[in-house]
């Protein structure tokens, strides 16, 4: 077999994948799942992978079902508890508005990591990814509520909790390996608005 054959299945079966991605979405966006629409989100998944073609994104093959679910279970209880501080600010006579943009390099390469762990910061309330860095894997996360140093090592460490997390369900055994090692080079970009 030549090395060609072995990569263009790689690629065929990226897109596949990335095909079946976005039937899903197309019928989370319908809220339903009949004939109709899975027919129409493949035709439009066709249509879009051919008119906006990407290369194909380069997945790790390793899913750690386990550590899947608790990445979920954890987001989950992130959402609630931000909704529920978010709630209080709004309703809390004594709040003074304050936020910050903080630069947080992440440990992993991978775009499709970069791109989970800023969706999952950014379904979290209080908190959203303003810009990416793909070239230094840095998130740049605009935060509110935030008064002291603590506050924003306290993002931070949530974001690399996060990675972690995710890393460990889907995470190439590279990026497994990175966000296992400590790391002070990646915790100390730090930036105040």
């Amino acid at each position: 077999m030549s090395p060609e054959s072995g990569a263009s299945r790689i690629t065929a079966r990226s897109q596949i994948v990335l095909l079946i991605g976005l039937v899903l979405l197309w019928c989370l966006v319908w809220g339903q799942f009949s004939l109709l629409t899975v027919v129409s989100g493949v035709a439009l998944a066709v249509i879009i992978s051919l008119v906006f073609y990407l290369p194909a994104i380069d997945l790790s093959g390793r899913i750690n079902i386990w550590r899947t679910i608790v990445f979920f279970l954890r987001l989950i209880v992130d959402i609630i508890g931000a909704s529920l501080n978010v709630a209080w600010l709004v309703i809390d006579p004594r709040y003074k508005p304050s936020s910050a943009i903080l630069a947080i390099a992440l440990d992993t390469r991978s775009d499709i990591i970069m791109m989970f762990t800023a969706e999952a910061i950014s379904l979290v309330p209080g908190s959203i990814v303003v810009d990416i860095d793909r070239e230094e894997s840095v998130l740049y996360v605009h935060v509110i509520n935030v008064k002291t140093d603590e506050d924003l090592e306290k993002l931070r460490s949530s974001v690399f909790a996060t990675e972690k997390r995710l890393v460990m369900g889907i995470g190439s055994k590279d990026d497994v390996w990175r966000v296992q090692q400590p790391n002070e080079l990646t915790r100390s970009s730090v930036r105040r608005k």
